[in-house]
């Protein structure tokens, strides 16, 4: 059996589709099981990679479209075609008995419809937009099969709805015999890998992640509520870093870290190295944004903040170390957060 998921993008989808691949495994344990991805998150299903004792996804097909987009605005457009008739290329080494599409969109239905399929070969998506999901319905014309959707799921359960009847097994029960996404190893050794961060920050003991920024200012966190909760870490001697990804981002990591005299703002991290410090950190709190699900998918102390998105499509539940306050329009206080300061 060979069969090919396509889940492009973004961090925390990609994430959430994770537990896919362990369902897959339940019903076909000796499959081959490709996944097609934007390339920037490649490096997340590298610890899936098959191996000895632990097998799970095969074959990694990076997708390149927000870059070649970019190439294509900036005028080169014979390499952004190159690259693409590559990639084409690379997708088509293998036909494909099976190719689930758990994102609904055109740009991944249109990758799904790339595949070669055996003479039985089938192309599985949504047929239905969901109540948290986004859903092109032009998308059905791509399948050869759709599944209904239940309107009111979890992002991971929705996932793990079209995998199931695509492989002909049960729906799945929310939070029941749900893997660790990650293998415990893989993260201890990433945890290693942040010591040289940490020095070079200064910081030689236990700290803490403040994950406040997002795409979306109405998911943030208010200022007075971060300082709050930097101030008591660093009464306890525990270090506060404050991580950003953009100039607006250090803007307001700044602003944090002068209200929060210790706090660090760090240097520009590669997307490896926050992964790092992410994994060697005593607990992670963050807004309802990538970076957060990645620590939840890692199993670490987690406290996710909703104040403007909805808890019941992202939030972490299968760890009794995620904690996951506020809601649409229901901005958790400083008491609330406070409870589950480790």
């Amino acid at each position: 059996m060979k069969i090919l998921i396509v889940k492009l993008s973004s961090l925390g989808d990609v994430l959430h589709n994770l537990p896919v691949v362990w369902d897959i495994r339940a019903r076909y344990p000796n499959a081959q099981i490709d996944w097609v991805i934007e390339e920037g998150f490649a490096g997340l299903l590298d610890p899936l990679m098959s191996n000895a004792s632990f097998k799970g996804v095969d074959r990694v097909i990076p997708f390149a479209l927000r870059r070649w987009k970019k190439s294509f605005k900036q005028g080169e457009f014979i390499r952004s075609i190159q690259e693409f008739l590559t990639f084409k290329k690379d997708l088509q080494t293998t036909t494909y008995d099976l190719v689930i599409d758990t994102q609904g969109l055109i740009k991944s239905a249109a990758i799904a419809k790339l595949a070669l399929l055996s003479p039985e070969g089938r192309i599985v998506g949504p047929a239905n937009k969901t109540q948290y999901s986004g859903f092109e319905p032009l998308t059905r014309y791509f399948y050869t099969e759709t599944v209904q959707v239940p309107m009111h799921l979890h992002a991971v359960e929705r996932a793990r709805w079209v995998t199931a009847a695509a492989i002909d097994a049960p729906a799945p029960k929310e939070g029941i015999d749900l893997p660790h996404f990650y293998p415990d190893s893989y993260v201890a050794n990433l945890a290693t890998q942040a010591a040289p961060l940490l020095d070079e920050m200064a910081i030689h003991g236990p700290y803490v992640l403040f994950l406040h920024s997002t795409s979306r200012a109405d998911k943030r966190w208010p200022h007075e509520s971060w300082v709050a909760i930097g101030q008591h870490l660093m009464r306890q001697g525990i270090g506060v870093i404050l991580p950003w990804g953009s100039p607006a981002e250090k803007k307001n990591s700044e602003a944090l870290a002068k209200d929060m005299p210790g706090a660090i703002v760090p240097r520009a991290f590669a997307i490896h190295e926050i992964y790092a410090l992410i994994a060697g950190a005593k607990q992670i709190i963050g807004v309802d944004t990538g970076l957060v699900h990645v620590a939840a998918a890692f199993g670490k102390p987690t406290i996710e903040i909703y104040c403007n998105s909805w808890k019941s499509n992202a939030a972490g539940y299968w760890s009794p170390q995620i904690h996951n306050l506020g809601d649409m329009g229901q901005t958790p206080t400083v008491a609330e957060v406070m409870k589950f300061i480790w």
